[in-house]
């Protein structure tokens, strides 16, 4: 089951008032989590990332640190958080478009806390007190950030009291000034990990871009008309929820809005569908990526992908509209369409392929067969004893290579059991020098060696030295 959840943090504000301006300063300070893959790209309003924070039970006196402190401190464990920038939305045109309000209601349904960005170098306008007004509405933590405090010519924080956002912190974040400090009130704001309500109900994401039978699906799925279904794109807004019991297990199924590449994000309406997704992603255990048969293998596609991935979600790759096909749909036709599917999907081989059909109900039930199978390996437990067993014999196997003429000896490996997903820390010295290729080596190994389709498992690579600040005993090894 989930245990964790990631922070959302969303950036609003009117325009010009330096929201990107602070969104690329966070990332680029914090050493943004980006899937290297090919497109798998960060969208650009949204991207994983990162602070480092002290340890402990609690975040009550928890403090950020910058880069070069890093190495200072050991003791420091890493919160990751999604932030996301709400800039570039038009002004209303029609019924379809949001205003800026709008924009803060919509990001308060996901977001876990709100920047509120106004300009110091101006006077409060009527639209900076709306989108306040708004933010505060939403019962979520709020922060007013007040930037281009560098060219301000009072310094003070009484004329932005009036706003009625008693948290204020003052940035330029051209200059890097006080983004430590807004990092810092992050952490103090927003737990470090959540529980399920149900702790034993399996969440299902359907997931993908607009207009490709996602609502069918979860229709079928559901087996009940829950969501709307139409012909015109972006027709489901919201997360649309369903419940249903599947072999004596509870499901809820999540229905997203359609993602749409960043170019085509013109309207509020739009940009919101995106934060949903990542909203239900991070809610999920398993995501199902569908793609209409007629249209695969998109950048955008490849790109949710990554955001599953990232996110350390199972992951199915679903094939809708298999009906639509005129041709023959012989064993060649699927040999060559899974073909095609995993070359694109290549940082992602261990995703399942499912071809269906929502017209006819076909593999509909293996969806679920798929998904039982994958939340059991998303939570087995590992023996330390096993897994050491199992690097001494892939080191012996193959000698990782180093970099820098440095050679890193991997010593031994834990399970991180308290992880939502298959995590392991593995103990020993050199690491940091360790090749990446090797790291895709160990990944595909102990593939071979344990049933893991459906989810990826991440290895963290630590100093030996380090593994009392990590909570590893002696019995551990």
């Amino acid at each position: 089951m989930s245990k964790h959840k990631l922070p959302i943090v969303a950036i609003v504000g009117r325009a010009n008032v330096g929201k990107s301006t602070l969104f690329n300063n966070v990332l680029r300070r914090r050493e943004t989590i980006v899937a290297k893959e090919a497109g798998t790209t960060r969208d650009s309003i949204m991207a994983k990332a990162s602070v480092y924070i002290d340890g402990g039970e609690d975040n009550e006196s928890a403090t950020s640190i910058s880069r070069t402190d890093r190495t200072k401190s050991q003791e420091k464990i890493r919160q990751d958080f999604w932030l996301v920038d709400t800039a570039g939305v038009k002004d209303p045109e029609d019924d379809f478009e949001l205003t800026i309000q709008d924009q803060v209601v919509q990001a308060s349904d996901s977001a876990d806390i709100i920047w509120v960005v106004i300009d110091a170098t101006i006077m409060i306008t009527e639209e900076d007190r709306r989108v306040a007004k708004t933010a505060l509405k939403s019962k979520k933590p709020v922060v007013l950030v007040v930037n281009k405090m560098d060219k301000a010519s009072k310094k003070g924080v009484d004329d932005f009291k009036r706003l009625g956002i008693k948290n204020i912190i003052l940035i330029s974040a051209a200059q890097n000034l006080g983004i430590d400090d807004l990092l810092e009130d992050l952490v103090e704001q927003v737990p470090r990990a959540r529980l399920n309500e149900a702790p034993d109900k399996l969440k299902l994401a359907i997931l993908g871009r607009p207009n490709v039978g996602k609502s069918h699906l979860f229709n079928s799925l559901a087996k009940k008309q829950q969501a709307i279904v139409a012909d015109r794109a972006g027709t489901t807004r919201d997360i649309n929820r369903a419940t249903i019991k599947y072999q004596g297990r509870e499901i809820e199924l999540l229905d997203t809005a359609g993602i749409r590449k960043s170019g085509k994000i013109e309207v509020g309406i739009e940009k919101f569908s995106v934060l949903r997704s990542l909203s239900a992603i991070e809610q999920s255990d398993i995501c199902l990526l569908v793609m209409d048969v007629n249209e695969l293998n998109t950048g955008l596609d490849q790109k949710i992908a990554g955001m599953i991935k990232e996110a350390g979600k199972g992951l199915i790759i679903v094939i809708s509209k298999w009906d639509s096909i005129d041709d023959e749909k012989t064993a060649y036709t699927r040999d060559q369409l899974a073909g095609q599917i995993r070359y694109s999907f290549d940082f992602v081989p261990w995703a399942p392929l499912v071809i269906t059909s929502s017209v006819t109900g076909q593999n509909v039930t293996k969806i679920f067969e798929l998904t039982l199978q994958i939340d059991e390996r998303r939570n087995k437990s590992y023996k330390t004893s096993e897994l050491n067993r199992w690097l001494r014999k892939t080191v012996s196997l193959h000698p990782p290579a180093g970099l820098k003429n440095r050679s890193p000896k991997l010593n031994y490996i834990i399970h991180e059991d308290d992880n939502p997903n298959p995590s392991f820390k593995v103990f020993g010295s050199h690491t940091k020098y360790l090749h990446w290729s090797y790291k895709r080596f160990m990944d595909r190994k102990f593939r071979e060696d344990y049933d893991l389709d459906g989810t990826p498992i991440k290895f963290w690579f630590i100093e030996k030295a380090d593994r009392h600040k990590h909570g590893v005993k002696p019995s551990d090894q």
